[in-house]
């Protein structure tokens, strides 16, 4: 097969019809790790619709003509209203734009893509979705650190981190950590005294291993490798802050192993 340019090579990418909302994830925050249809709607959208933690270079990638609206939803700072953003997304459908809510990670794993999906639904507004390459597990991978492998577990725990440490919340910590099993949180730098607290409290050994990746991906990116037992101090002597993805288990030990030969990209 002859070779051709990205440019040039020829997908079947479906059309981006005025009137249709696409709901798509944006990786990440590597620009390279954008999928070529999250690309594709990026070129046609009107209007883009985006969260504070997508990168600014993918912004660069619209339409000259199309309208960029900020979106926001970082943790612990000032952002929109979710029941606001689901009526615009409504709004702009109904007044015949072609609508891109793009979102850092993937839109359905801890993004909110699937309130938005619903409200799309019972206002009958037609969505795509657009599926993205999520921090809590590529972000971990490029850092050094598998999701699973065959010696250490045979499953994978996401989680928010981002509840309240009530006591509802705590007996569900208790219950995932009594499973055995790595747990991968997102949004749980905030209350991670707690969350730590109940791994414990479960039974987890302090002496499991723990790793944070900050901004993974990035040029910002920091990795911290550690021990359940110490990982509330290291990660506030660090000053660790969001956005991170923090990883409790056996896989997290594995990064030393790892980068004695891996090759990171630059």
């Amino acid at each position: 097969m002859p070779f051709q340019s990205l440019d040039a090579a020829v997908f079947d990418f479906p059309e981006f019809p005025p009137g249709e909302v696409w709901l798509a994830g944006a990786g990440p925050g590597d620009p390279r790790l954008l999928t070529l249809l999250a690309l594709h709607a990026l070129r046609t959208a009107d209007v883009i619709i985006h969260d504070a933690l997508v990168d600014e270079r993918i912004l660069t990638l619209i339409r000259p003509d199309a309208t960029l609206t900020l979106a926001g939803k970082r943790g612990g700072q000032p952002s929109a209203k979710q029941g606001d953003i689901n009526q615009r997304l409504i709004d702009l459908a109904r007044d015949n734009k072609r609508v891109l809510r793009l979102k850092g990670g993937d839109p359905f794993v801890f993004g909110r893509g699937g309130e938005e999906a619903l409200a799309l639904v019972d206002a009958g507004v037609p969505f795509r979705v657009i599926p993205g390459v999520t921090a809590g597990l590529s972000g971990l991978a490029l850092a050094g650190i598998p999701a699973t492998t065959r010696d250490t577990n045979h499953a994978v725990i996401l989680a928010s981190g981002h509840r309240a440490v009530d006591s509802g919340a705590i007996a569900d910590w208790i219950r995932l950590a009594q499973t055995g099993q790595p747990i991968v949180m997102y949004m749980a730098i905030s209350n991670l005294p707690g969350i730590v607290a109940a791994f414990l409290d479960a039974g987890m050994a302090s002496e499991t291993p723990v790793a944070i990746v900050c901004s993974a991906t990035t040029r910002d990116e920091r990795v911290l490798e550690t021990r359940l037992g110490d990982v509330v101090k290291d990660a506030f002597d660090g000053e660790i802050c969001a956005p991170a993805i923090v990883v409790v288990g056996a896989t997290a030990g594995l990064r030393s192993q790892f980068l004695k030969t891996m090759v990171r990209w630059q």
